[in-house]
């Protein structure tokens, strides 16, 4: 028996390696992978995927969802609560009027009571859809559209939405607030503010020598160019650090003009 359990013991996938947290998907993949389950008439995945985006739920929250938790009689309501099954806190979330569509298309089809759950499971050991079936249906519609499954999960769905909201307002707490967190320090690390934050500034600073080098100064005139006049309207042209705009009238012909007189007086020598 021992030797049959030996057998049977898997090493997880990802001991041993930083994967870190799976990036949320950009809204063009979103709308190719909903216009694909459109076109194809998936009405059971598509009400899944919009469900899960608009909510931002936990999959394990998400396949637990009954008809009454988001259903006002026979229409699907704006807005729903339901009690999270890790932190047992309410949470709140919308529902857009394109998934309130496909997800009353989707109870209608399938003719599900109030009690029923929204994505019932089709093995009968199972009430619900289970989290890794999610995950491999997940997975199908990632590798439809030609990104890498690998690369995302379940909780990319979750951040989807919560990291645009971040984006355009800036707003922490009502992320926190959306997400369910108890603390806000939990928002940061699920949003990867910190390092997305760091990375957008790194790639807004660039390294200009020349513009360091002589801030505040006028840069020397080309080679060729016109010598430009000490006494115009501007600053005092580089090198001159003798004559005033006022007494300095003329182009600096001379190689020694704008140097002190005790190094004039030793280059004169």
């Amino acid at each position: 028996m021992s030797d049959m359990n030996v057998g049977l013991h898997r090493e997880p996938w990802n001991k041993g390696k930083l994967v870190g947290q799976k990036a949320p998907l950009k809204p063009k993949d979103i709308w190719a992978i909903r216009t694909r389950l459109q076109m194809q008439g998936r009405v059971r995945e598509l009400a899944m995927s919009d469900l899960g985006i608009d909510s931002k739920l936990r999959g394990c929250d998400l396949v637990r969802l009954r008809v009454r938790d988001i259903c006002h009689g026979d229409s699907v309501a704006p807005r729903a609560i339901v009690m999270q099954q890790k932190t047992h806190r309410p949470v709140q979330f919308e529902i857009t009027a394109a998934t309130r569509d496909a997800v009353g298309a989707w109870i209608r089809a399938a003719r599900l009571k109030a009690d029923a759950f929204v994505f019932p499971s089709r093995l009968h050991a199972s009430p619900h859809l289970g989290t890794r079936q999610y995950a491999r249906i997940l997975r199908g519609w990632l590798g439809e559209i030609g990104l890498d499954p690998t690369a995302y999960g379940t909780h990319s769905i979750r951040r989807t939405k919560a990291s645009l909201i971040y984006r355009r307002t800036k707003n922490l707490s009502a992320v926190q607030l959306l997400l369910g967190h108890t603390k806000l320090e939990s928002t940061v690390r699920f949003l990867g503010i910190d390092v997305d934050d760091a990375l957008e500034i790194a790639e807004q600073t660039e390294i200009d020598p020349w513009h360091d080098r002589f801030r505040g100064r006028t840069p020397r005139t080309a080679p060729g160019a016109k010598p430009a006049l000490c006494g115009q309207k501007q600053p005092i042209a580089a090198g001159c650090q003798v004559h005033s705009k006022r007494s300095c009238q003329g182009p600096r012909a001379s190689p020694l003009h704008g140097i002190g007189p005790s190094l004039k007086a030793k280059a004169m020598r």
